[in-house]
């Protein structure tokens, strides 16, 4: 299937990846231009796997990965830096260096870009860290900023790219539920404003409830629901019942305080 054939923008299509055990078992699902998709299921059931697929990270052992609507499945690693331009990541960790200041570590992204002169470089670095009301903590250090904090900076730093899509890792594990809310506000904002596409991995059903479209339960590597989030109420699936009943589930580990 070409390109041009190719209708969602990312798309898996009977997608199996199996390491000690299979991780993603016959998993189909897609995402639309400007649209957000929510994975939810437990820990373990294949959530972030899916992620290092879509990014290339990993290839299935069967099935195909389309992404930017191009089948990545074959691509080799000069062609999937193309596409990791076009779509990014936020690692749960926040993933920024540790001895550069949060301006730093934004700047640290537009240094290749060479239509950008060192003004437009500051002026874009500030411009990102208003959008994510944290010009305040510019000349702060990562170590000096919450967990939420943190991941509200790596979001400007993901954003530094220009990209047409989007992907949290977890963005509000671990966070207090004041601090949860404005990630997920922010999210949203950043899909009404900038028409990005998106994709989340969680556990925290406030957050699918607010941001995404559509949402995918995987249980035990397989797609139990991919659907619109208003009809997943209605799935009748014992465990999809069961994760709903849990208004909140923090299974990583505690809550941290801001």
């Amino acid at each position: 299937m070409t390109a041009e054939e190719n209708q969602h923008y990312i798309e898996f299509r009977n997608v199996y990846k199996t390491f000690s055990h299979p991780v993603l078992k016959d998993v189909s699902f897609y995402v639309d231009v400007g649209q957000t998709l929510a994975i939810i299921g437990r820990s373990g059931v294949g959530k972030s796997v899916s992620l290092q697929h879509i990014m290339g990270f990993l290839k299935p052992d069967s099935g195909e990965v389309v992404v930017s609507f191009q089948d990545i499945t074959p691509m080799a690693e000069t062609e999937l830096r193309k596409i990791r331009k076009k779509v990014t990541m936020v690692f749960q960790s926040g993933a920024l260096f540790d001895s550069l200041t949060v301006g730093e570590n934004i700047l640290f992204s537009l240094e290749l870009r060479e239509d950008y002169n060192e003004q437009n470089k500051e002026d874009v670095v500030d411009g990102l860290l208003k959008m994510v009301d944290l010009l305040d903590f510019k000349d702060s250090f990562p170590n000096d900023l919450s967990t939420g904090y943190k991941r509200a900076v790596a979001i400007a730093r993901a954003l530094a790219a220009q990209p047409e899509c989007i992907l949290y890792d977890e963005p509000t594990t671990m966070v207090d539920p004041i601090m949860s809310d404005d990630l997920s506000n922010l999210m949203l904002r950043l899909k009404k404003q900038l028409g990005l596409t998106s994709i989340v991995v969680t556990h925290d059903l406030d957050l699918m409830r607010k941001v995404a479209d559509t949402v995918m339960f995987l249980y035990k590597g397989e797609a139990i629901y991919f659907g619109p989030v208003s009809k997943l109420q209605e799935c009748s699936h014992p465990h999809v019942r069961q994760f709903l009943a849990m208004d909140r589930v923090d299974i990583e580990g505690p809550i941290e305080e801001t």
